[in-house]
């Protein structure tokens, strides 16, 4: 099981993100992703919301970051590490636009973008940016059906399309929380990202659809972790999300600053070795 980064500063979530968050900037970003990148994790991440309604602020926070503008300024910053949107909301963009903007990105950093995706969650977001939102799971297949088809490609419907990305292997994360989800990941995709599910109800999922070897089981261990504090809980937490069925772990750690989150870092990459 590999250790990827859920990238701190550019999703503040109530309830996982650490105070020192709250004022942190490129500095401090920097030098996380490049502790990363030092230390040997998969990828980084960053998810998409244009908007958050004043409504749902309280439950999912009102800090992120816009996803190609951040994971740009972290390919200059990095040289091995992949770069992963955890997600992009499809049905907001259209697919030859994402694999024109993403694949300028993935030749940009040679090679290393994940493109996850969802279908959105936000009727209001998707009214502000006057997206469709009946029917957007089907929407959403053809979309993910059509950036695969684009990606990587100098020529696209009658269209030259350069830069393009530097080969037409999409590694593409499909995220969500039902069956459909991970159906769709399976058919289209090449690696599941769910969220808000119980250990156990994704256990059941894997064991209903049965994804191939080489599939991405991307989870994540829910709260920030503590491998300098408390090396073996946080051990038993990523045993727990092995034994589930992950093949990456997306984790965060607890820190009271970006010097510390660094050396909570090297303390986690020490505790998942064995994994």
């Amino acid at each position: 099981m590999r250790l990827g980064l859920s990238t701190p500063i550019v999703m503040q979530q109530p309830g996982v993100a650490s105070s020192w968050e709250a004022t942190a900037g490129p500095d401090e970003l920097a030098l996380v992703a490049e502790a990363a990148d030092r230390l040997g994790f998969h990828h980084l991440t960053c998810a998409e919301h244009v908007g958050i309604p004043a409504t749902a602020a309280a439950d999912r926070g009102t800090v992120y970051w816009d996803p190609l503008a951040t994971l740009s300024f972290l390919a200059a910053r990095t040289r091995r590490i992949r770069l992963a949107t955890t997600v992009l909301v499809i049905g907001y963009h259209h697919p030859v636009q994402l694999a024109k903007s993403y694949g300028t990105l993935d030749r940009l950093s040679g090679g290393r973008v994940i493109v996850g995706v969802g279908v959105g969650s936000l009727t209001e977001e998707f009214d502000l940016l006057g997206a469709e939102w009946t029917d957007r799971g089907v929407a959403a297949d053809r979309a993910i059906s059509s950036l695969r088809a684009a990606w990587g490609r100098p020529v696209v419907d009658g269209f030259v399309i350069e830069p393009h990305a530097t080969t037409t292997d999409l590694p593409l994360w499909v995220g969500g929380r039902t069956k459909r989800s991970l159906r769709r990941a399976v058919d289209l995709g090449t690696g599941w990202v769910p969220f808000g599910l119980s250990h156990e109800a994704i256990a059941e999922f894997l064991a209903q659809h049965r994804p191939p070897a080489d599939f991405d089981i991307v989870l994540s261990p829910g709260a920030a972790l503590d491998p300098l504090g408390d090396p073996t809980a946080s051990r038993r937490r990523l045993e727990r999300l092995r034994d589930v069925g992950a093949t990456i772990a997306n984790c965060t750690v607890q820190a009271a600053n970006a010097e510390h989150f660094c050396d909570q870092l090297a303390a986690l990459q020490s505790i998942a070795e064995p994994l």
